[in-house]
């Protein structure tokens, strides 16, 4: 059975609903405080979201500086995880990107997480890096990846 999922993008409204998946996230989730900055202050973010019939199940928030995306966070709500939500809101996070004029897109991800790795390689990315002790909780790696978009 295929859930049917809206995406769009983020308001004041979703974050309560954003900062819960968060938590249930993140080792090291942002505030609530961060997402309302990122909705009031910062003019480069932008965030889609991911929908269904039971509500938001998940966001790809990113910064939108010149012709890159930086993908800051995405996260699918525990429950709704293994129903290739993540590889759909990854896609249309790029399709806003593009649609916003953006030719790369960057994110950084845990050297040990490599289901996103997997994922972000399906969707065209490559390994452009290491940042090393990245993670402030545990100083983990991140693996930087980057895909520049066909023009």
């Amino acid at each position: 059975m295929s859930e049917i999922v809206n995406y769009r993008k983020m308001t004041v409204e979703d974050i309560d609903v954003v900062y819960e998946i968060e938590k249930l996230s993140f080792t090291l989730p942002w505030t609530k405080d961060a997402f309302y900055n990122e909705m009031n202050i910062n003019e480069h973010a932008y965030y889609v979201i991911a929908e269904t019939d039971e509500g938001i199940v998940g966001y790809c928030g990113m910064w939108l500086v010149m012709d890159e995306a930086h993908v800051t966070n995405i996260a699918i709500h525990p429950d709704h995880r293994g129903k290739k939500l993540g590889g759909g809101l990854m896609e249309a996070a790029i399709e806003t990107a593009k649609a916003q004029g953006a030719v790369l897109m960057t994110l950084e991800a845990r050297v040990s997480n490599t289901v996103a790795q997997n994922l972000y390689r399906k969707l065209g990315f490559k390994n452009g890096g290491i940042r090393k002790r990245y993670y402030t909780d545990n100083y983990e790696d991140a693996i930087v990846m980057w895909v520049k978009f066909d023009e």
